[in-house]
């Protein structure tokens, strides 16, 4: 056993100490027992890179909980750990380092960028590896993976290849979401909206033949000049006649056609709309349907091309403005509207994206999405919340499909080579030597990189193996339970689902538990610009892990957003405070002699507070248990900690005082339930607290190497003594009645006074005298009848005894009565003064409503406060 715990918990030195120690042990790697059920837990991977933050921790710390607990019931567990390469944020960073150096993607080429981007990854990819394991995560680091290291890379071109050749990858050109900053595509699922201000200008259109026009409206002028035709609904009543006609582009004065699509709202507008194919997504459908032709005005940083004529060359923006003056002086602007709309923003960089047609690699997603949707449904895989599931529905069953090209040089370079002999394209998982089609041996690889998650959707496989039938996919696939952030549902969670069904025939996880956000105290979210936020780092340093951990854990549930701030961490750190000096004060009084196990003591030997403690622990080990089955974390760390602060701190230990003082045999029951209840709660706290618990158990009489491979306790049938418990819950209700009527009357802590307890079962009462003695300023305690009366007397009523207290006792009545005299003078004082101003009809008239209704509650307080102090005195 270790010398005795320091006077005060250092956090900072024991952490760091403890996790190295923790590592060279190797107690984070799975025990590979095949006798012991397989949990898996996959780590979703935080970009290279990433700064350690609160939307790390939050859900990092939930799977470290279920990890540490599974590992404690005897599960083989394996956390698996990793990093993702984080295609477009990446080598935005290393495209805006060079640019300090005077160097572009371009000048190096794609060689000479690579091999910066491998070494830029080598200096900064593992720092968010290191800032993880400052939060105490006890992932297997020998199973870390990367989404870009060889094995990932062999998975992703194996499923790309297996897509292709089941036809559900195919190249074409289609509409998509197109990044004038970062200049490539982006999918649905990467598109964030914002409200923004705009207008909605409606144009003359004038009809070709001279008989009139047609008024439409859009919120973008711009893409006009890609018109290729204007359209109405084949049922509109009002323009049945125009279809067939030609009407010409203002400005261009190119002839479209009028086309009638059932596209068209009649009751939005005026039932015309204009038809863009290239640059709106609608619009290139019904082009499609009509065959029209797709005329791009725009480029790829978001300038207008040579097909905008004059306007070439000019920004979008420059040249909407541009458009919009010479329509108004033309005539063919009939009105503006200003207006709010959302609007579609790169998640990455928050530029505007601009919908574009481009040659692009997708996914079909239709057949994919129904087997992902009916494994929900059937429960093979379950969210929680499960009103999530509403969501991934929704968006199942909508989904378009995937583009997964993107025009990056960092990620998965898609797998696919152009001969330049035939002409044909050759799909293959390593580099061919000769075109699979002529023999031809002049190649080139398509340019473009695979969506980056794309590799991400493989993750729960892709990491332990596969392709190939690993021992690891064998043992540890499926998953069971991943935890993410519920923002990155169709990112990364819908995908995983169709990826895994698709490529191994199984879900890749059985439960989906959804965190939520963490926001400041005023509910908001953490964000720069709201210089809001708090670092997680600063935090440990300033508080230590386990104060941050149970910050963000404690009272919350799955699927809600916590709220954080300074102050909940400051009462975390002591609560860490409490815990220590408890522990400290148990291994003081733990003498030099072994302390007998519980179960040698015989049951007669253990007092009613004995009975109640072991009780209401062998209570919370049951729901604890069944709470963490449920993901219910936020409220089992809640009721560790009542336990803790209230019934085992505040209450037990002070009972327990005496008998530690006493001869030997108390003392050493004492000394023997003290240490059963400290040791099965610090084996509770564990998983959510695993510095501080390891700290003081190990300090403590143990068996094993490590608190985290100690048992999970168990509920004992035999360590339930309902008797003894509700005795002493009796008994412990009347002290704290007496205490807090004590406080409202601000009696001195050292003022004794003399209890008379009537009660249907007084022996409770009379047997726990030492504690009222001790706990609740009894002087002496007497047991009389029911109908016992004392005159200026206090009485206390719980559910189980009636207790009166001489009031002389108590306080000086003299002095007493002339405190609340003069206090009941002051409120009545205050009384008058305020009606005098509410039935002032001046006051009424000029004072703010706000400053008027705070008078009206200031009297209804005070009048109560009058009532009461005149209650006291009579």
């Amino acid at each position: 056993m270790q010398k005795e715990l320091a006077k005060q918990y250092e956090p900072g030195e024991a952490e760091d100490r403890l996790y190295a120690w923790w590592m060279e042990r190797g107690f984070f790697r799975p025990s590979g027992d095949t006798g012991k059920p397989p949990y898996t837990v996959m780590m979703p991977p935080p970009n290279i890179t990433g700064q350690l933050h609160m939307g790390h921790a939050f859900p990092y710390t939930m799977q470290d909980i279920l990890i540490r607990w599974r590992r404690m019931q005897g599960y083989d567990t394996l956390w698996l750990p990793g990093t993702d390469h984080a295609a477009i944020a990446t080598e935005a960073k290393i495209v805006e380092a060079m640019a300090k150096e005077g160097v572009t993607k371009e000048t190096l080429g794609r060689d000479g960028f690579l091999e910066r981007a491998w070494q830029w990854n080598e200096t900064y990819g593992g720092r968010i590896t290191e800032q993880l394991k400052k939060l105490g995560f006890s992932c297997d680091w020998e199973h870390q993976r990367f989404t870009m290291d060889t094995g990932c890379n062999k998975a992703v071109n194996e499923v790309f290849c297996r897509l292709y050749e089941k036809g559900l990858i195919y190249r074409g050109e289609r509409i998509i979401n197109w990044c004038p900053h970062c200049l490539t595509s982006i999918s649905d699922a990467e598109v964030e909206y914002e409200e923004k201000s705009g207008s909605f200008w409606h144009l003359r259109y004038p009809l070709a033949d001279g008989t009139g026009e047609l008024q439409l409206a859009t919120t973008r002028p711009e893409t006009m000049l890609g018109d290729t035709a204007v359209a109405v609904h084949p049922e509109d009543e009002r323009y049945k006649a125009f279809v067939g006609k030609e009407v010409t582009l203002p400005l261009v004065g190119r002839r479209i056609p009028v086309i009638a699509d059932s596209y068209v709202e009649m009751e939005f507008g005026t039932g015309v709309v204009k038809i863009t194919p290239a640059h709106d997504p609608n619009d290139f459908e019904v082009g499609l349907r009509h065959a029209l032709p797709v005329l791009n005005v725009m480029t790829e940083d978001g300038k207008m091309n040579e097909n905008a004529g004059k306007y070439a060359g000019l920004d979008r923006y420059a040249c909407r403005q541009a458009l919009v003056e010479e329509l108004e002086k033309q005539g063919y602007l009939a009105k503006t509207e200003p207006m709010r709309h959302n609007v579609g923003v790169c998640y990455r960089c928050g530029t505007v994206v601009e919908p574009r047609v481009s040659l692009q690699w997708f996914v079909k997603m239709q057949p994919l999405a129904a087997p992902a949707i009916e494994s929900v449904r059937k429960g093979d895989i379950r969210m929680i919340p499960e009103r999530f599931t509403k969501t991934y529905y929704h968006w199942m069953e909508n989904i378009k499909d995937w583009c997964v090209s993107r025009q990056l040089w960092w990620g998965h370079r898609i797998p696919v080579w152009y001969c330049a002999g035939c002409g044909k394209m050759t799909v293959a998982r390593e580099t061919p030597a000769c075109c699979s089609h002529c023999g031809c041996e002049k190649l080139t690889q398509d340019p473009d990189t695979l969506d980056t998650w794309f590799s991400s959707a493989l993750w729960p496989f892709s990491t332990l193996g596969w392709p190939e039938q690993t021992p690891d996919l064998a043992r540890y696939y499926p998953t069971d339970t991943l935890v993410t952030a519920y923002d990155i549902l169709f990112f990364w969670v819908a995908r995983m689902v169709f990826s895994g069904l698709e490529q191994t025939g199984q879900p890749p996880f059985h439960t989906v538990l959804f965190s939520g956000i963490v926001r400041d105290a005023q509910g908001r979210k953490m964000s720069k610009s709201l210089g809001n936020g708090i670092d997680p780092l600063e935090v440990i340093a300033q508080y230590g892990a386990d104060a941050l951990r149970f910050s963000l854990i404690t009272g919350n549930s799955p699927g809600n957003d916590v709220r954080l701030s300074d102050e909940k961490i400051g009462a975390s750190r002591n609560f860490c405070n409490k815990l220590w000096n408890a522990s400290r004060f148990i291994r003081m009084n733990l003498g030099e002699e072994a302390v007998p196990p519980l179960h040698s003591i015989p049951k007669a030997e253990l007092t009613e507070a004995d009975g109640w403690i072991l009780s209401r622990l062998n209570g919370l080990i049951a729901e604890i248990t069944e709470n963490l089955e449920k993901f219910e974390l936020g409220i089992a760390l809640q009721k560790i900690y009542d336990f803790l602060w209230d019934d085992f701190c505040d209450w037990y230990i002070e009972l327990s005082k005496p008998r530690l003082q006493a001869n030997e045999a108390p003392a050493r029951i004492a000394r023997a339930v003290l240490l059963h209840a400290l040791d099965a709660t610090l084996r509770l706290l564990h998983p959510f607290m695993p510095f501080i618990t390891e700290e003081i158990w190990q300090s403590l009489p143990h068996e094993g190497e490590t608190i985290m491979l100690a048992a999970w306790p168990a509920y004992d049938p035999a360590l339930a003594f309902p008797e003894a418990a509700a005795a002493t819950q009796s008994l412990l209700t009347a002290i704290r009645a007496i205490r807090s009527r004590r406080a409202e009357m601000n009696v001195p802590p050292g003022r004794k006074a003399k209890l008379y307890i009537a009660a249907v079962n007084p022996d409770i009462f009379l047997t726990g005298a030492d504690f009222f003695r001790r706990l609740a300023g009894a002087a002496d305690i007497e047991t009389v009848a029911n109908d016992f009366d004392l005159p200026e007397a206090v009485r206390v009523i719980t559910a189980d005894c009636r207790i009166t207290i001489p009031l002389g006792e108590l306080v000086d009545l003299e002095a007493e009565h002339k405190r609340l005299r003069k206090e009941l003078e002051n409120a009545e004082k205050q009384i008058a003064s305020i009606r005098a101003k509410l039935n002032n009809e001046g006051f009424l008239a000029k004072a703010p409503e706000d400053v008027v209704t705070a008078q009206r509650e200031a009297l209804r307080k005070t009048e109560e406060k009058a009532a009461l102090l005149r209650e006291s005195l009579a």
